[in-house]
Order: C-alpha cells, then structure tokens, then sequence
C-alpha cells in the first residue's frame, strides 16, 4: 500500500468493492472514482512499486515473483469429466497490484471487425458455443481510441492495409525497429506480405511522472523500473487513487461473494495477508479476476438461491475459456541480432487475420510478429540452439541445447561442453563451462568468478550479479 493512502473500514459500505486490478479491475476503479464513487479493489498480490521491480529471472520466472504461485494456488487439470484431476501448471496471471499488465508483452493490438460477426460470416462451428458478440467494432472504437491515448500506446496508424478504421491516430509514434524486426519486414515485403510497426502500451516519449522505454532488456515477463510500460499499475491506479476515493487494498484474497436474501450482491468475503477473514461491504460487486479466476469465483460463490453459481442461468460459467496460443519458428543467423535487448517486438503482420477454413482447414486466423522475449541470461539458463548429436544418449535433436553432452553455443559459437549430469545447461562444473574462462575476473569476495554477467562459483553455481551481492 502506498503511504499516505486511504483506507475504509470493512464495515463501511463503499459504493463498489472490484476484485482484481489488472487490465480490467484497475480501469474500472478508474471509471468508477474519477465520477464520484467510492471503491475499494481487492488485489491478492502485493502493491509493488517501480524500486521493486528486479532483473532476477529466477526470482521472476522461476520463482512467481509476480504471477500466481504454484504452491499458493495450485492449479489441477483433467481432459475430461471422467479422469482424475492432477495437479498441474495451467494457468500464469499477474499476482500483483497492476495484475498481468505489469508483465506482459504490451503487444496493443485493437480486435478487427470481423471478429465480432464471425459467426455470421462463416456459421456454426460443431462442438462450440461460437457466436457473434453483442456489440460491433464500431460501438468499441471510442473505448480503444479512450483507452490508448490515457495510458500510452505507440504505434502507426494505417500503417497496415487490414487496420479496421479509427477515429484518431496513435498518441506516440512507433517504437524503433529492431534487428529482428528489419529481418522480418525485408523477408515479408519479399513474399508480398504487409509488415507494419508493431503497436506496443511502451511509451516511445516522455510522459509526466513517466520515462520513455530505456530499452533495458527485461521486459516480457519483468516489471518496468521507469514506468515506460502502460500497465493499469503505471496508469490508471495512479489516476484513481489520486481521486482520494479509491482504496487499492493488496495480499487481499477474495475467496466468496456475499449475497442478501434478495440475492443481491452485498460485499466480498476474502483472506488478507495474516489468513484472516473479512468482509467489505459495497453496494455492487465488480468481478475482473481474469478469465479462470473469475468464473471459479462465481462458481464458489454457490449458496441456496444459486446452487450452480453465481451469473450462471445458462450453465456456461468456467466453460469455452480460450487461452493465448501460439505457434513458434525459431531461427539461427550467421551474425549477432542482440535482440534480446529493448522490448519484444517492434515489427508485425496482419495478413493472415482472416482465413477462409474452407482453404486453410481451420477456423480464425492470427498475427505474425518477430520477437526475442527471452534475456539474454535467460537464454543461457534455458539452453541454447543446436543441431549437435548428443554424446550421451546418441541422438540428434534440433531446438534448445542439450543438457548434457557436447554442443554449439550461440553466444559464442565455439563448441563447449556441458556437465554430463547437469540439470540446467549453465549449472556446470570448473572443468566444464559454457561460459569463456579467459574473461572471468573474481568478485568482490573472491569466492565466485565473473563471466559476462554471469558469476561462476567453484561449486558449479550460476548467479547473476545482484544475486552475488545479495551473498555478500
């Protein structure tokens, strides 16, 4: 919680209590405070500041610093009804004050139009509930310009031929291209494809209490230290809290819904940090958990009067959740890209958005975009290219590098060797690194040794820099 904030009694009816503050949470307390109302938003994560955010992949993306824990909400999975649920990892969402807006991508695409006719364009398709949305492009289009020009999003507008229509251009101007994104936009104008700047919520201009992208490398994945990423966190929660009416009240945990005898909404049950249990009351109840989280609420929320759940006549809560997907080329070129530093993508393609399935033997489409989201620590933690025959199991694979046996670094490309029993392809021993021993220097302690900006122990421990001073 910030210092200085305000805070309302649980026993105080605020006018809405919102479960969530990411993406859709911290605008609706935006919305709801900035016209006179008094909100309190639950958010099960801590308020981290930009001094928190850290460059630490493991702390990061090993250890959930910012997105759901597995041990703290342990997700279970079943392909059907009929199997035995398993516990598995499912679903990532941001859990923290800004929700996953504070680690995304900040790819701001805008749906096109037939996104929203596409049932009536191409009919039913079996074994779906598929169907038209209840509004057109056009009814949302002042809500996107609304949206990209409070919180940030720079881009070209028209820039590509399958941009649907817009009121008002981009209030930023493009990213710079990156390597990636040169390669991409030549290989694409040569097959007769439309690349275009990619549209990304990364201030390229200084806004107030803002920096502009620094292009410090650890985006995807990571917080923004300079408040140069456009999350609900670096926007509108600032703009709502300033009203002096919203409370962002964090380790909050909603686990029920209230409900009155008239089956009215009248506050949120949830665990604070201490695992106590409380209740805030509010005249209505806004839900933005996201799109696992929210219908599990609903559906926890069941009592008497709604024995299937809560919002759930039809009986599709928790049902047809589309997730993110993706497909992915990997590519290795005959010189350095340094793609890994600055944000993810800087150049895209729309031109297959739209498929007819009759042609392609599947329904939708998408976009194209090329990127380098790991960094570059991450890189060597997870492995690197390689078309090597392994030496221990006799194989030849192609994709990220063995752990074990000999292969090509494509940092470096020299052959090095890997430790034959080593878990990670950087956890090797004095004798086997894949790291270049003519640059190592000793740290302050002397007890590890640096290479690049990475400190190799005696032990065959990896650390990173601020992890080294922390044992220090």
């Amino acid at each position: 919680m910030t210092t200085g904030q305000l805070k309302y009694k649980t026993s105080n009816e605020v006018d809405f209590v919102i479960i969530g503050s990411g993406a859709a949470g911290g605008v609706m307390a935006k919305e709801l405070s900035t016209n006179g109302f008094r909100v309190v938003v639950l958010e099960q994560g801590p308020y981290l500041k930009e001094s928190d955010f850290i460059h630490d992949e493991i702390k990061i993306l090993q250890e959930d610093l910012l997105t759901n824990h597995r041990k703290l909400q342990p997700n279970t999975f079943r392909k059907t009804p009929d199997e035995k649920a398993r516990e598995q990892r499912v679903i990532a969402y941001g859990r923290c004050v800004g929700g996953s807006s504070v680690h995304f991508t900040a790819n701001y695409w805008r749906f096109h139009e037939i996104d929203f006719v596409e049932r009536s364009k191409i009919g039913p398709i079996p074994g779906t509930g598929f169907t038209d949305w209840p509004i057109t492009y056009a009814d949302l289009e002042p809500y996107y310009t609304k949206v990209e020009w409070e919180i940030g999003v720079s881009g070209l507008a028209g820039a590509s031929p399958f941009d649907p229509p817009r009121s008002k251009p981009y209030p930023m101007p493009p990213l710079p291209v990156k390597s990636s994104g040169v390669i991409f936009e030549r290989a694409a104008r040569k097959l007769g494809w439309n690349p275009f700047p990619a549209p990304m919520a990364i201030l390229s201009q200084l806004r107030p209490g803002r920096s502009a992208c620094i292009n410090c490398g650890f985006c995807w994945g990571f917080g923004c230290e300079v408040g140069a990423k456009s999350s609900t966190l670096a926007t509108v929660i600032r703009m709502a809290e300033r009203t002096g009416r919203c409370e962002i009240r964090p380790n909050s945990y909603v686990h029920r819904i209230e409900l009155d005898s008239n089956g009215r909404a009248t506050g949120a049950l949830y665990f604070d940090g201490q695992r106590n249990t409380h209740l805030q009351r509010a005249k209505a109840v806004v839900v933005c958990a996201n799109g696992a989280e929210t219908p599990r609420l609903l559906l926890l929320s069941a009592n008497k009067q709604f024995p299937n759940g809560l919002a759930n006549s039809s009986g599709l809560v928790g049902k047809y959740l589309m997730f993110n997907s993706n497909g992915i080329a990997r590519g290795l070129f005959n010189h350095p890209l340094n793609d890994y530093k600055g944000f993810a993508v800087s150049r895209i393609l729309h031109d297959f958005y739209e498929l007819d399935p009759q042609k392609v033997g599947f329904y939708g489409g998408g976009g194209l975009d090329a990127r380098l989201d790991r960094t570059l620590q991450g890189i060597r933690l997870q492995g690197t290219v390689s078309h090597r025959r392994c030496e221990r199991t006799r194989q030849t694979r192609t994709g990220i590098a063995f752990r074990h046996g000999s292969t090509d670094d494509i940092l470096g490309g020299k052959p090095r060797k890997f430790c034959a029993q080593a878990s990670l392809a950087l956890r090797v021993g004095p004798q086997r690194t894949l790291l270049d021993a003519d640059i190592r220097r000793p740290c302050r302690q002397r007890q590890h040794r640096r290479s690049d900006t990475l400190f190799w122990h005696p032990t065959g421990c990896v650390f990173d820099l601020e992890r080294c001073a922390r044992i220090h």
